[in-house]
This record gives C-alpha cells, structure tokens and sequence, in this order.
C-alpha cells in the first residue's frame, strides 16, 4: 500500500472518531474534473450546471445525490484550486473524491477542516474518465451530516453505512 494511501486511511478513521457533524450549507463536496466524461461537450470546469446529467458518466448521479442533500459542491482542475475551494470561510467540512495523492496533499492542505476523503476509482488510467463509489461518496456525506440520505420512497434508511464498525463497550 502507498503512503498516499495509508494516510487517506488514517485520516478517515480519525475524522470519524471526532464524529463533527455540520448542516448542509457548511459541508463542501469537492469533486475532480476527470469525474465527467473526457468527450463531453459541457464542461463543468466554469460551473457544475453545465452538466446536462446525461447519464454517460457518474457526475449527474453525483450532482442529485448533492442537491437532494442541499450540500454545495465544488469541480476542481487541479489541486491548488481544490485547495482554495476546501479553504473557504463558510466551509466547516469537506468530503474530496480524486487520487490517494491528491486526497494527500488536500488533507494536508486544509488542516484543521475535517476533510472525509474517497478515493476515485480510474478505470482508463490516471486522470479520465474516473469513477466513485456511489455508496462510499454516500456514507461520507450522511457522516457529516448526521443522518441516511432519504431512499426513493422518502423513507430514511436508518441501517449503518457498510463501513460502519459499532464501538466496542467495555464490560
């Protein structure tokens, strides 16, 4: 495992040990630009409404889910403009989906800010075309805000995320 890796991990598990919770407004989801398809015509770089939520890539399923929780969210081209974003006054809270190495340098970047991070998943290589993992990016943001994500039928659903590990008692 890389280090880039191993501090991603670590940083995880202890913004989920100080359990910060913060309402919508105050929550930041940072997403990189090789999220939405390298052929689309609509680049989100000036601004997510761009996105028309074709379908072709994740970035409109991303979007809703965002929308629906009323967390504002932020497409970066690069690190240092991730940074400024994550930096913000009003941002109390982040969840950065990118590479083990720029989830690193963000971390780092915007110490003290709980930053959740989730690792994107790149199928066609470094930098296009990547993906998220739906139920992850999910779990991080419902951390933050300290309730499930509305299902379908409007119905919260009250079940732990997966990589939920209930604290031990001791006896």
């Amino acid at each position: 495992m890389a280090v880039s890796e191993l501090v991603v991990g670590l940083n995880n598990w202890l913004v989920r040990r100080r359990r910060r919770r913060v309402g919508p407004g105050e929550l930041l989801l940072l997403l990189p630009s090789c999220l939405q398809r390298s052929g689309c015509e609509r680049s989100v770089r000036a601004g997510v409404e761009n996105c028309e939520r074709c379908g072709r890539c994740q970035l409109g399923e991303v979007l809703e889910m965002a929308e629906r929780l009323g967390v504002p969210v932020s497409v970066a081209t690069g690190g240092e403009l991730a940074l400024e974003e994550a930096r913000g006054d009003g941002v109390r809270a982040v969840v950065a989906v990118a590479c083990a190495k720029e989830l690193r340098v963000g971390i780092f970047g915007t110490w003290p800010k709980a930053v959740l991070a989730v690792k994107n998943e790149r199928p066609h290589g470094p930098c296009k075309d990547t993906r998220v993992d739906m139920a992850a990016l999910r779990s991080a943001l419902e951390f933050f805000l300290g309730e499930p994500e509305p299902t379908e039928s409007g119905v919260r659903d009250g079940s732990p995320p997966a990589d939920h590990t209930p604290a031990r008692r001791s006896a």
